[in-house]
This record gives C-alpha cells, structure tokens and sequence, in this order.
C-alpha cells in the first residue's frame, strides 16, 4: 500500500515512515507542509495519505484543507489526520464534509502501531474512523433536550462504537453478539432517530453525525 507523509517536525515525519514501512507500507514521499503534500499527491498517486491537522504557515487547519484539495482531484485517496489534541470541530467537519476513507486520530495512538496499522488500512478502504478519545468526550456531555434519548443504553452503546467506525462485524466482536442481533440494534437506532433509507441517504452517517451533535 502506497503512502505519503506529512508533517512540519522532521523527526515526527521520519518516525512515522520508519513505522509504515516496518509494517509493510510503501512510502512514497514525505512533505513538510500542506501545499507540498498536495503536490507530492498529484505526482505519485498514494493509496492514503498520513497527514498533520495543524501545518506551516499557519498551524491552523492546513491539514484539512490540503485534505480537501486532494478529496477534489484525487476521490479515491484514504485521508489519515493526525493530531496533538482533541479539536471536537475539525473532527465534526470530516464527519460531514468527507463521504468516507477519512481518519482523525490522537498522535499518541501511533505508539501501538499494530493498531495504528490496521486503522490506516481502514481508511485507505473506505471506512472512517474517529479517535475512542474524541468519542468519549462527547458522550461525556449532555443536553437537556437529547434527541437520542428514547435509544435504550445498549443501542447508545451501538451506536458510540459505530461512531469510532466499527463495522456491524466488528460491533459483533467488541459486543460479544450475534450478527443478526448486532443488525438488530443498528436497525432500531435508525428507526428512532427518524432515518429512512433511501439512494442518497448514507444512514449509518447520519446517525453517527447526529450522535456526535448531540452528546
């Protein structure tokens, strides 16, 4: 699998290659900041690329942003974005604006890099996946009007694990429940969060983002 790297800290930058390639990723390239990496994406055509949230010159929002030049040219690239601290706005603004194979995870989770490897994989597969940090804040917080409380603790349960990008098999897993029951919670939490299927509708989005709003 095919990778680009991009962070302004050199040794953070070539930490990071090291460790994909002791995990079997191919590393194209390496960028030191957001207008690089889009360039490097236009000239070697990564599979995912592993990018900082915060970038020169700004270390702002560089990382989303070169992010969403390259969702614009180049749909089919995974987009790992890594960060110091949890940002509950720039991980809401992935959820929403990105149709899936994006990735917001905590710098620290690079240190199990087992896990870390299967997580870049995901992304660069289509799926998305949320640091379990960023979740937790969330569903630490309450609001007095929660549209989500008619859901019963387990479909809460569910539907926080599908907000870290589980898959109905991987709920399956973590639950300790059959397939058929695992559909049959993800089937109730669509129904009472009013979400009907339909062509466009991406469903399982839906409810992650209303989810996240709302914790």
């Amino acid at each position: 699998m095919r990778v680009i790297v991009a962070d302004d800290a050199v040794l953070f930058r070539e930490g990071m290659a090291r460790i994909l390639a002791e995990e079997g990723f191919d590393v194209m390239a390496q960028a030191r900041n957001s207008a690089e990496l889009v360039g490097l994406v236009c000239r070697y055509a990564p599979d995912v690329v592993i990018t900082d949230l915060r970038m020169p010159p700004g270390f702002a929002d560089e990382g989303i942003e070169a992010a969403a030049e390259i969702r614009s040219f180049a749909p089919q690239v995974g987009l790992m974005l890594l960060s110091q601290y949890v940002e509950v706005h720039h991980a809401l603004r992935l959820m929403e604006e990105f149709d899936g194979a994006v990735g917001y995870l905590l710098k620290d989770r690079v240190s199990d890099l087992g896990a870390f490897a299967v997580d870049v994989r995901r992304v660069a597969g289509g799926e998305v996946v949320m640091d379990a940090e960023f979740v937790s804040r969330l569903v630490g917080r309450r609001r007095e009007h929660d549209p989500l409380a008619e859901l019963t603790d387990r479909e809460r349960e569910v539907l926080s694990l599908m907000a870290q990008g589980l898959t109905n098999a991987a709920l399956s897993e973590e639950l300790v429940l059959s397939p058929k029951t695992i559909e049959g919670y993800v089937r109730s939490v669509f129904t009472k969060l009013g979400l009907e299927q339909s062509e466009r509708g991406h469903r399982r989005v839906q409810a992650v983002l209303r989810f996240l709003r709302w914790q």
